[in-house]
């Protein structure tokens, strides 16, 4: 190759130009990251928002209404106003004559795969988590899974007994999970053969919110409506 050739040939892009490439493309890719991420969070907020309602609903089939209570720092409960992040948050359901029916608690744990989060109806007047609904699991597809669907399962969550001691300390009996055929009392939660993992682990996360949840609760139901007939 002569000298005239090798002159005429282009210099090779030097370490800067392909760095100054490189860091561009890369801003630009994180601008419109950024940016789907702002237009797309209303819309997936406002989705989260339904659902909660719906499995409100779900888990208090008596409810046709609903408030957002914050338990504050007295131990007490306040409708929430607005927005509040980090508050620990419980739902009231009211039925058509604006009556406290119930109340739903958000909850979760660690299930076999990842983290379960499901919501659950409280009746003080059964002193029973009367329904369940998970909201969030990973757990392996038709067998873990089955803790949303497996109707003899779900049935123990029809009347499970959270009743309290007789200072309302804690629950009388720890919701307890046992091997599948050998549920005998109200408090415990017959097993899933199969997925023996995911039902201890929907047992262990009722017995830990319920524990912290239901004294609460029972104590403080005047907050939730003025003259809730059982209240404290």
């Amino acid at each position: 190759m002569s000298q005239t050739d090798l002159a005429s040939r282009p210099a090779p892009p030097s370490v800067w130009h392909m760095y100054r490439a490189m860091v561009g493309v890369g801003v630009i890719c994180g601008l419109l990251i950024v940016t789907a991420f702002q237009v797309t969070l209303p819309i997936i907020e406002r989705n989260k928002a339904e659902a909660l309602q719906e499995a409100i609903f779900h888990v208090l089939p008596r409810a046709t209404s609903s408030a957002t209570y914050r338990l504050n720092e007295s131990g007490a409960f306040d409708v929430l106003e607005g927005k509040d992040a980090g508050a620990q948050l419980v739902y009231a359901g009211y039925d058509d004559k604006s009556e406290l029916v119930g109340l739903a608690v958000e909850a979760q744990g660690m299930g076999y795969q990842d983290v379960i989060g499901l919501i659950y109806g409280y009746s003080f007047a059964e002193d029973a988590i009367i329904g369940i609904q998970v909201l969030e699991s990973k757990e392996t597809p038709g067998l873990g899974d089955k803790i949303e669907v497996d109707p003899e399962f779900l049935a123990n969550f029809e009347r499970l007994d959270v009743s309290l001691r007789d200072d309302n300390s804690e629950l009388a009996n720890p919701i307890v999970p046992v091997k599948h055929g050998e549920k005998s009392s109200p408090w415990e939660v017959d097993g899933i053969t199969g997925a023996t993992i995911s039902s201890v682990a929907i047992a262990r996360i009722l017995n830990e919110s319920a524990q912290y949840w239901v004294p609460r609760i029972r104590s403080h139901l005047r907050d939730f409506q003025g003259d809730v007939e059982g209240g404290e």
